[in-house]
């Protein structure tokens, strides 16, 4: 895996059920390195620190290579990197590959993956639908928040580094996939929750699936 794009947002307005609203989805490529800090990206905007940034959300990455996909649904969309909101666009990286408490090195950063991205209506917002959520869902390939183990630079071209993969662990797909199925894998759920890799509040809201 390799780093193709670092981007970052601005505090962008947008109206939602007739409320103005503040977002950072709309990140664009900074054609420079970007610091990774322990709760999020330097200098980024995370305008609803309920669900984005902190610790666990700490910084987003999203595979190029699903960009076609949704170039080829919404055409008439400004396509660059950072569409997903995501701080870096990354190659080679595959959801059903990389596990759930993975630990890499990128530039000067040490980091662990955490857990896939959960669309929500600014999403769809950005989209211009909100029916994009179910597509998002339905395509399964939802890229990956990581928390930072060690603070540090990261640039175009710098390369991701295995350091040490999860033992007993879930991919990012199957986990995205268990969140969203109808029919729920117990076997996938006990490995989630007991996970720390994952937060907390997570595991908790996992382990209630179990019957």
């Amino acid at each position: 895996m390799k780093v193709l794009s670092t981007n970052i947002a601005k505090p962008t307005s947008v109206i939602w059920n007739g409320k103005e609203l503040i977002t950072g989805i709309y990140k664009k490529p900074t054609n420079k390195p970007i610091y990774l800090e322990k709760e999020g990206v330097k200098n980024d905007e995370v305008s609803d620190k309920k669900v984005h940034g902190g610790v666990f959300k700490a910084c987003y990455i999203f595979s190029d290579e699903h960009y076609s996909y949704w170039k080829n649904r919404y055409p008439n969309l400004n396509w660059d990197y950072g569409m997903f909101g995501e701080n870096l666009t990354i190659s080679g990286l595959n959801e059903k590959e990389i596990y759930i408490g993975d630990i890499y090195e990128v530039g000067d950063a040490l980091v662990q993956v955490t857990q896939p991205r959960e669309p929500c209506f600014k999403f769809g917002i950005k989209f211009e639908t909100q029916k994009a959520l179910k597509e998002f869902i339905e395509h399964g390939y939802p890229g990956t928040y990581v928390r930072i183990l060690k603070e540090g630079l990261v640039k175009n071209g710098d390369a991701f580094k295995l350091v040490k993969q999860a033992k007993n662990s879930l991919t990012t797909w199957q986990l995205f996939d268990l969140l969203f199925s109808k029919n729920k894998n117990e076997a996938l759920i006990k490995l989630a929750i007991e996970n720390e890799a994952l937060p907390l509040r997570k595991r908790e809201k996992l382990k209630k699936l179990i019957k």
